[in-house]
């Protein structure tokens, strides 16, 4: 039985989650649990794949990779059903899912999306607000509306107060969406 402990912690380390069958942290853990029913250290072990997963789902969904994050939580959800972490992250796929796919509609017909540098952005550089003033000044001649895809609610913030303030005694119509990688969603007022 050490020995399986051993190998299901070897296999964990090396990434060996579920894969490959019967050489998988996952089936080792099992072979103890055949072996000594409710191990714990074979639940604590399970326990944390289940948390190895999910985390890995919660970076997938930060780069909004979409697939791979389901595909994950489906994995964790084999292992443990029912798992309120999985749940829990599942539930937050499922609302940046329907958030990507309103972002699909806004750049539907009439609408044009302008990517944010992220290097430049971050850095708040010269170049950035020059860019941002140039939008704004395009925003105010052709009355467009704009959609700011930022990373956080700061950097959301800090763009549209470039925008606003590139074009004094306009106001600049748009609403701020959390999402990676940072843009601009141009549309036209309705």
């Amino acid at each position: 039985m050490r020995h399986f402990l051993q190998r299901a912690e070897q296999a964990q380390r090396e990434g060996f989650i579920t894969m490959p069958a019967g050489a998988s942290a996952y089936d080792f853990y099992l072979q103890v649990q055949q072996l000594d029913p409710g191990n714990t250290q074979a639940v604590a072990g399970i326990q944390t794949l289940v948390m190895q997963l999910v985390e890995q789902a919660r970076d997938a969904l930060r780069q909004r990779s979409f697939g791979r994050a389901s595909s994950l939580l489906n994995t964790a959800d084999q292992i443990a059903p029912g798992n309120p972490l999985s749940q829990e992250v599942r539930g937050q796929l499922q609302r940046e899912q329907r958030r990507a796919e309103q972002d699909i509609a806004l750049e539907g017909p009439g609408a044009q999306t302008m990517a944010l540098p992220a290097e430049p952005l971050a850095a708040r550089s010269d170049a950035m607000i020059q860019m941002l003033k140039s939008v704004a000044e395009r925003i105010r001649d052709h009355e467009l509306r704009v959609i700011i895809v930022a990373r956080s609610d700061a950097e959301g913030r800090w763009i549209y107060s470039q925008l606003r303030e590139a074009v004094p005694g306009y106001r600049v119509r748009g609403d701020i969406k959390l999402g990676n990688p940072p843009r601009l969603l141009l549309q036209k007022s309705q």
